[in-house]
C-alpha cells in the first residue's frame, strides 16, 4: 500500500496516520520528495480500510499495490533514484556512465596499465574480477584478496572508483573497505542471504539479472536489498539464456523502458557478457544508449588473445575509445552527456 501525504502535513499529523499501521504490525518506509511525502506500507494490508485513511485531511492519496515489490516500485518513489559513487551520479537525467576494465585482475601491473587506458578513453569507473565464478572448477578463479588490493591501488592512481563482484558474504567486510561498487553476479541474483547482507550496508550495489530470470524476479531481488535499508541499487542487464547459439546470451534491451516505468532505480547494460563477442559489443552498446540506459559496463583488455578469462568478448583499448566517442554523440541526441 502507498500513502501519499500532503506536503503541508506536520510531523504530528503524519505520525497520527502512521500509528494505525504500526499498531497493525506493518512496516513503514518513507520517501520524502519536493511536493509530497510518500509512505510504503509493507505487510498484510488487507485489514486496512482505505476510505478511512483517505478521510484524513492530510492524506492526498491511498493506493494498494498489486505488484509484489513495494520499495522498488515507482509509485512509492516517483522521483528517479540517483546513486552516488564517490561523486559520480548514476540515474535520472545524469550523464551516462561508462565502466571499463578486464574480466579478471591478472596482476598488479596489468590492472594499473588498463586502468589508465580506460580512463584516457573516457571511462569513469574501473571494473575487474578478483573472485571469479567460473563454469569449470579448473578455470582461473581469480587472485582473491590480492586482486582486490591491486584494483584498489590502480583505481586510486588513475582516479577511478572500482567495481568488483562479491560471491559470498564472508568477504563482505573486505569489499566494504576496498571496493566502491559491489557487484552481485547473475549466478547470485537469488542468493537471498547475500542480498540481505549487502542490504545492510550503504554501498552501491550493481545487481545483475540472472541467466534465466524474469524481470519481476529481478526486481524482487532488488527489493531484498532495499528492504534491509540500502537504497543504492543499480540494475545491470547482461543478457539472458535463450536457444540462440550465435551469441553468448540474448541481450534484452526492452528491460530498459520497463525498469524505468516500473521502478525508480537506474539501469546499466553489460554488452560484453550479453554478446560474448567483441565484434558485437559496440553495436549493442550504442543501442543500449539509444534505448535510455544509464550506463555501460564493458570488458577491456590490452592483450585479449592471452587473457585469463573472456578474452573473446574484450575490447582493445583503441576500440573502447572509439565506442565511447560514438556513444557520446548518441547521448547528446537524447539530451544527455556521457562521462
Amino acid at each position: 500500500m502507498i500513502i501519499t501525504m500532503k506536503k503541508h502535513a506536520s510531523k504530528k499529523d503524519i505520525e497520527h496516520v502512521m500509528q494505525k499501521f504500526k499498531d497493525a504490525g506493518l512496516q513503514i518506509h518513507e520517501s520524502i520528495g519536493e511536493n509530497y511525502n510518500v509512505f510504503g506500507i509493507v505487510g498484510d494490508t488487507s485489514c486496512i480500510d482505505i476510505d478511512q485513511i483517505e478521510a484524513n485531511p492530510y492524506v492526498e492519496h491511498v493506493q494498494r499495490i498489486a505488484a509484489p515489490y513495494k520499495l522498488a516500485n515507482r509509485m512509492f518513489h516517483p522521483q528517479d533514484t540517483i546513486v552516488d559513487v564517490n561523486g559520480i551520479h548514476i540515474g535520472g537525467k545524469e550523464p551516462i556512465v561508462v565502466i571499463g576494465g578486464p574480466c579478471s585482475v591478472e596482476s598488479e601491473d596489468m590492472i594499473e596499465r588498463i586502468a589508465y587506458k580506460v580512463k584516457e578513453a573516457g571511462a569513469c569507473m574501473l571494473r575487474g574480477g578478483a573472485y571469479k565464478p567460473r563454469t569449470s572448477p579448473y578455470a582461473f578463479q581469480g587472485m582473491g584478496t590480492q586482486g582486490i588490493l591491486a584494483m584498489e591501488k590502480a583505481g586510486k592512481k588513475a582516479g577511478l572508483p572500482i567495481v568488483s563482484e562479491l560471491m559470498s558474504a564472508d568477504k563482505l567486510d573486505e569489499f566494504i573497505e576496498h571496493v566502491d561498487v559491489i557487484q552481485i553476479g547473475a549466478r547470485n541474483m537469488q542468493n537471498f542471504d547475500l542480498l540481505k547482507a549487502v542490504g545492510k550496508t550503504k554501498k552501491p550495489i550493481l545487481l545483475k539479472r540472472g541467466l534465466a530470470n524474469t524481470i519481476e524476479e529481478w526486481i524482487m531481488a532488488a527489493e531484498y536489498i532495499l528492504s534491509e535499508g540500502n537504497p543504492n541499487v543499480i540494475f545491470c542487464e547482461r543478457g539472458i539464456r535463450t536457444f540462440e547459439p550465435y551469441t553468448r546470451n540474448t541481450l534484452d534491451l526492452s528491460v530498459i523502458p520497463i525498469i524505468k516505468e516500473k521502478t525508480h532505480l537506474p539501469i546499466i547494460i553489460d554488452p560484453s557478457h550479453a554478446t560474448g563477442d567483441w565484434k558485437l559489443v559496440e553495436s549493442a552498446s550504442l543501442a543500449a544508449i539509444a534505448a535510455g540506459a544509464d550506463g555501460l559496463i564493458i570488458e577491456v583488455h590490452d592483450n585479449p588473445e592471452n587473457a585469463m578469462s573472456d578474452g573473446v568478448q574484450s575490447l582493445l583499448p583503441v576500440k573502447f575509445d572509439a565506442l565511447v566517442e560514438k556513444g557520446r554523440k548518441i547521448a547528446h541526441v537524447l539530451g544527455r552527456d556521457l562521462l
